[in-house]
């Protein structure tokens, strides 16, 4: 599998390169108002909006630092849907663009899936963390894109996913 790599503070984590729509420089926001501190706001992409979430605020707590590597990589996202929508996977859900800001995003490495295996750490306020692997350079951290989100913030990003949703039953 490829993944690219990026930094938080000298730890190395992975985005699985297969979830990756572009990779892009830098580029401001409009804030949130309301939303939690690691969304860093949207920004419109041909014609959609998409939001952003700064993983150095969500997982440091302190913003992405305006690197040259910092880049804004636009990732696949599946929120529960319950509607029509116009991008679906076999699961019933509808595919939503999603910013994601890492800083040292600069280098790609290939790794087998059977590398990786869990850290024997549980972190439920981080569930976004996945299994890690040893590259050779050192300790890697897979990046779960869809774990990402609390429902809190999901029903606040794709509203629209969250309204299509039907009741929960009884």
């Amino acid at each position: 599998m490829l993944f690219l790599l990026f930094d938080l503070d000298g730890d190395r984590y992975a985005l699985d390169a297969a979830g990756i729509v572009e990779v892009l420089a830098l580029a401001p926001t409009k804030s949130i108002p309301g939303a939690p501190a690691w969304v860093a706001g949207m920004f419109e992409r041909h014609g959609e909006t998409v939001p952003v979430i700064d993983i150095s605020q969500l997982a440091l707590g302190r913003p992405a630092r305006q690197l040259r590597s910092t880049r804004l990589v636009l990732v696949h996202y599946r929120a529960a849907d319950g509607g029509e929508a116009s991008a679906r996977d076999d699961g019933g859900e509808s595919e939503h663009l999603l910013g994601l800001i890492v800083e040292r995003a600069t280098q790609t490495r290939r790794i087998e899936h059977e590398r990786f295996a869990e850290s024997g750490i549980a972190t439920p306020h981080a569930r976004w963390l996945g299994p890690v692997a040893n590259d050779g350079v050192g300790l890697v951290q897979w990046v779960e894109v869809q774990q990402m989100l609390t429902d809190e913030v999901k029903a606040l990003l794709f509203p629209q996913a969250e309204a299509a949703q039907p009741p929960a039953g009884p």
